[in-house]
């Protein structure tokens, strides 16, 4: 969809922003640039909460509700600079374009807010997101309150805005579901290319150049995250990004990459063998592991708690190992001591969206939320056994995570990366087709 056609999603996300903060004025400022080094900066990214409410896109942008309207405040256009950094919609355009209310020069943000806050009861903004904004802040409340003996107000509490807008997040509506739906795929492509492309002998980071090349060929603006790349034993560290190693035969290679396509992540992780066919140690592992993610997506349903699916693929990886020899006891005993943590030690998903790793808390009020259709997660069991001297030398160096991204539903869950092959015979048969073509 065009910008123009989206703005009124904007508008309305804005007017259930205000509506739930109540009266007072409302400040969301976008991402500030970065230097990468010297005069080079980083590829520009917005503040996803100011993207989520404006669909604006350019820096040193602000974003104000106050009295039931919506102000952006922006750089101005500029010929010069435009030669240089690309077209600026500037306040106009942006009005225009966005569906605002009003828009005004960045340059006016700060007389502008000591009127806006003149009797109004709250400043609510990102409290504690950059020190730089909370100094600014309390130097709007201190101009108003200078001037209370000409009969005005300042503002008598400050709120943080982002805990309302975190669960406006959780609950993607139809555009955000489109986009989430085609990362998906262009993510699950690039995984099936990168089975396609691997073969012993080559290196981690020509694969993760196979990854990119998928998702910017397909509209991708950025990987969602740093992709990971991990071969052998490099697939036991949980957030490997050197991608530098050589591909040896008998090795499996561990790759998490998603891409970042108008702001939404995706997030996928496939774990194969290098040669194209699984070893016997390693299929056993590897069934364990899908097992586990079958169990955890079964309970990806209304009403859930968010514990439910961890809690269900924990039990079957803690079997799994029980089964492998790797732990000994009873179940019950194993899932009390917790002793399957040392070869699975992390949550079986998290919250995607704007972020990878998205908006939202996983607890209200000391109970687990429970899932609610429009919520979108990650679900990801794993397992990843070490060289160790206890460790039977055919299991050694195995890591193995399977992860996808799911939509929860009215009927159940839809597996939004499902086109990314993750059963052992489509893995194998992808990859034989493959080398067929050699």
């Amino acid at each position: 969809m065009k910008v123009a056609e989206l703005s009124p999603v904007y508008a309305n996300r804005r007017r259930r922003l205000a509506e739930a903060i109540g009266p007072g004025v409302a400040v969301i400022p976008t991402a500030p640039e970065r230097v990468r080094n010297r005069d080079s900066h980083y590829p520009y990214r917005f503040d996803s909460h100011f993207y989520y409410l404006t669909g604006f896109t350019e820096p040193e942008a602000v974003l104000v509700l106050a009295g039931g309207k919506s102000i952006l405040f922006c750089r101005e256009r500029n010929p010069e600079r435009e030669i240089w950094d690309g077209f600026r919609y500037g306040p106009e355009g942006a009005r225009a374009r966005f569906g605002f209310d009003a828009a005004h020069p960045i340059a006016a943000l700060d007389a502008e807010m000591e009127r806006q806050l003149e009797n109004q009861p709250a400043l609510v903004y990102p409290m504690g997101a950059d020190p730089e904004w909370d100094a600014r802040a309390i130097r709007w409340l201190n101009a108003v309150r200078a001037k209370v003996r000409a009969g005005i107000a300042a503002p008598e509490r400050a709120q943080d805005v982002r805990a309302v807008i975190d669960d406006m997040r959780l609950h993607k509506d139809a555009h955000e579901l489109g986009v989430m739906r085609r990362a998906a795929r262009i993510a699950a492509a690039a995984h099936r290319r990168a089975m396609q492309r691997a073969r012993p002998g080559r290196y981690e980071y020509e694969i993760e150049a196979e990854l990119l090349h998928e998702f910017r060929r397909n509209g991708a603006q950025f990987p969602a995250y740093s992709p990971i790349v991990a071969s052998g034993a490099n697939a036991c560290v949980l957030h490997y990004v050197f991608n530098d190693a050589l591909l040896r035969d008998g090795d499996l290679l561990l790759i998490d990459a998603g891409c970042e396509l108008d702001g939404y992540a995706s997030d996928i992780t496939r774990t194969f063998p290098t040669n194209g066919r699984f070893s016997a140690a390693q299929r056993e592992a590897y069934e364990i592991v899908l097992a586990a993610q079958a169990a955890a997506i079964a309970q990806v349903r209304v009403g859930k708690g968010w514990n439910e699916p961890h809690d269900a693929a924990v039990k079957v990886l803690a079997q799994g190992l029980i089964d492998l020899e790797l732990l000994s006891g009873k179940l019950d005993e194993v899932l009390e001591k917790e002793t399957y943590k040392r070869f699975y030690m992390h949550r079986t998903g998290h919250w995607l969206g704007l972020d990878v790793h998205d908006a939202g808390d996983y607890k209200r009020q000391g109970s687990w939320r429970a899932l609610a259709s429009g919520m979108t997660l990650t679900v990801e069991p794993g397992l990843y056994i070490r060289a160790e001297d206890d460790i039977p030398e055919r299991l050694r160096n195995i890591g193995i995570r399977i992860e996808d991204d799911v939509l929860v539903t009215e009927a159940g869950c839809e597996v939004l990366t499902a086109e990314a092959p993750k059963s052992i015979a489509d893995v194998e048969a992808l990859m034989r087709d493959a080398r067929g073509r050699d």
